[in-house]
């Protein structure tokens, strides 16, 4: 199986969204599946001109010419796509939202209707499935609402939501305890990806464990 994450923090490789996103790789090289970690904020990635060229004259070719031609055959090569991002202002950053924007070419304009909810047909049939990694550096769960509702509709099989993501770093050797307990959950989710196709619910529990109580958090961050 090929699995790829699009990264779309600023942080690129330094980011805590890239420790959450290396666990998994981790538990999904153990179980023989091939990986690509994409950042994007280190991609030449042009804003959607919205002139609709890949739907109408050149159907999935877009008329810019960048990292984007490269990055939609990665798209379209895996079975496992992982989008990747921390939260900013409730939301997915700029440089993931661009890349989304970017992915119009697979689609087709042909609405579709399924129970009331509308969306484009896809250019050809998608046999790929999709996850979600974010962090937030809040406590709570709160934050991920919206991305929750946006991701909702690549109808992913497996997200993984982490707040009080400041900690994933920590070199508090308490603190790095928890967290290595996290990640172990993380790696063993890729694993059973890899492996199985899906995650158990035994696991999913494990990835939504606590690092630390709301009040502890707060006064860690100094906030």
């Amino acid at each position: 199986m090929k699995f790829i994450i699009f990264n779309g923090s600023p942080a690129g490789a330094n980011s805590n969204t890239n420790v959450i996103g290396e666990a998994f790789f981790s538990g999904a090289k153990k179980g023989g599946a091939d990986t690509e970690n994409v950042f994007l904020i280190n991609k030449k990635i042009g804003h959607c001109k919205g002139c609709f060229t890949c739907w109408f004259q050149t159907p999935g070719k877009c008329v810019m010419r960048d990292d984007m031609t490269e990055l939609l055959d990665k798209y379209d090569s895996a079975d496992v796509v992982c989008f990747a991002t921390p939260v900013y202002t409730w939301n997915m950053t700029a440089a993931m939202k661009n890349f989304v924007d970017r992915l119009a070419p697979l689609k087709s304009p042909l609405i579709v209707n399924c129970n009331e909810n509308f969306d484009l047909a896809d250019s050809k049939p998608k046999t790929q499935q999709f996850m979600v990694i974010s962090n937030c550096g809040f406590p709570g769960n709160n934050n991920f609402e919206t991305m929750k509702a946006v991701f909702a509709s690549c109808n992913p099989v497996l997200e993984i939501f982490r707040n009080c993501g400041k900690l994933l770093k920590s070199k508090d050797k308490e603190i790095k305890k928890t967290v290595n307990d996290y990640l172990k959950a993380v790696e063993l989710a890729g694993f059973e990806m890899a492996t199985q196709n899906y995650v158990s619910k035994e696991t999913k529990a494990k990835l939504e464990m606590q690092l630390m109580s709301t009040p502890d958090y707060v006064k860690y961050i100094g906030m």
